[in-house]
């Protein structure tokens, strides 16, 4: 079940724009941080945290996570969207034992990794894919299933795997689509 437009203004979100769609059982963390735009979807089971920017024509489905750090922003770009269970990081604990890890250990005795994440125009993140801090998708980038993105990508290519490596060139169809959908929206 969608949350009302009243439920949404409730949430307190920096800013929101028309036909939105919010799953009455996504949750969020610091909304006064997180601007939607217009046509956006957010489905059961997301989970969105602090520093996140929402343009147009968004989908977010079902179990996917968008977890921002204090000092780096995640933004998807008009047309972009992230299949289930897609994790969108920005800030990771260093693992090679030098230093401690979790949010209970003083900063002091921790090395963590900000970086923001941005996916541009038409990008699409398959299933269950991971991205990590500092990540930019190039626009019309699609990742596989599956698939876990460590570095920024090339724009319209077709990524897949662990580490993600480009496969094959991304179509541009799509930029048709998107003048004639467009078009169809301004002239009614």
């Amino acid at each position: 079940m969608f949350l009302s437009e009243k439920d949404i203004e409730k949430i307190g979100f920096k800013s929101v724009g028309e036909n939105v769609l919010i799953s009455d059982k996504a949750v969020f963390y610091r909304p006064e941080r997180i601007s939607i735009g217009n046509n956006v979807r957010i489905d059961d089971f997301c989970v969105l945290a602090n520093n996140i920017k929402l343009h147009n024509y968004i989908h977010i489905a079902m179990g996917s996570y968008l977890l921002s750090g204090p000092n780096s922003l995640i933004e998807m770009c008009d047309f972009s969207g992230l299949a289930y269970q897609t994790m969108l990081i920005t800030c990771a604990d260093d693992y090679y034992g030098d230093y401690m890890t979790n949010p209970t250990i003083p900063d002091k005795y921790r090395k963590i990794t900000e970086g923001s994440i941005k996916l541009n125009k038409h990008c699409l993140i398959g299933a269950g894919s991971k991205v990590m801090p500092g990540v930019e998708i190039g626009e019309g980038t699609s990742i596989g299933a599956m698939s876990l993105v460590l570095k920024s990508t090339q724009p319209w290519k077709l990524y897949f795997g662990i580490p993600a490596r480009p496969i094959a060139d991304r179509q541009k169809h799509v930029l048709d689509l998107e003048v004639k959908l467009l078009d169809e929206v301004k002239n009614g």
